[in-house]
């Protein structure tokens, strides 16, 4: 496997890492690695045209989108 060494990170931004992964049952390496492989290689799931539209509220008063 391959080593990524990343400089110049804040502090604040390490003590969030530690906090997450200690509430995670994790070492901080473990939580990065997980915080990386899940927002680079997990996609959300494509909805469907009509699963977009269904998902759209309904409003009964179209006084509400009235712009003149």
């Amino acid at each position: 496997m391959a080593q990524l060494l990343v400089r110049d990170i804040d502090e604040a931004v390490v003590d969030a890492l530690k906090r997450t992964a200690a509430g995670n049952g994790r070492s901080a390496e473990a939580e990065h690695r997980e915080i990386l492989r899940s927002t680079l290689t997990v996609r959300p799931k494509k909805r469907s045209f009509k699963e977009v539209l269904a998902a759209m509220p309904y409003f009964e008063d179209d006084a509400l989108f009235d712009v003149r």
